[in-house]
């Protein structure tokens, strides 16, 4: 029986799936395409390249310059991808700071609450700008698309409650 992968081990696979990289590659890799959603640390990265490795989901390769070791995908890492992605995906989870201190706003000023909104707005207006443009730019399959209409919506939402917060705040 095949051990369970963590999110983190498979979205390793997953990007091993293109070709061979190095931990700081898959690093850059994951924040450019999952960052906004999922996050890795780059200790987590490592830790996890290590424990598949020994696993024999990935195989390591000669380390390289600047001490880059690549990483390629087994046919057991193949099949322990496949496995992950058969089953289903666990409840997702909002860790949203700002929507943190709001739960806690009757013991903070309002003024201040409101200068916070307005810091995170700044944010989620360029993310969805990049959105918009990623998508505009095509070149993406189908389940990309999809990741990205997710994107696009999730930010639509959290600005239409950004523009909703004052009063709500006020009628309080």
């Amino acid at each position: 029986m095949m051990a369970e992968l963590n999110p983190t081990a498979a979205s390793l696979l997953g990007f091993l799936h293109a070709g061979e990289a190095s931990g700081f590659e898959l690093v850059e890799i994951a924040g450019a395409f999952i960052g906004d959603f999922w996050s890795l640390t780059r200790s987590q990265v490592y830790r996890e390249l290590a424990a598949m490795a020994e696993r024999g989901l990935v195989q390591a390769g000669p380390t390289g310059p600047r001490s880059r070791r690549p990483y390629r995908l087994t046919d057991s890492g193949r099949g322990a991808f496949a496995a992950w992605l058969a089953e289903p995906p666990g409840p997702e989870q909002i860790r949203f700071p700002l929507l943190l201190a709001l739960a806690f706003g009757a013991s903070a000023d309002r003024e201040l609450l409101l200068a916070h909104v307005a810091e995170h707005r700044v944010e989620h207006e360029r993310r969805l700008a990049a959105y918009r443009t990623t998508a505009t730019a095509g070149g993406l399959d189908a389940y990309q698309q999809a990741t990205l209409a997710f994107g696009i919506r999730y930010e639509e939402a959290v600005l239409a409650w950004m523009d909703d917060i004052p009063a709500i705040l006020a009628a309080g």
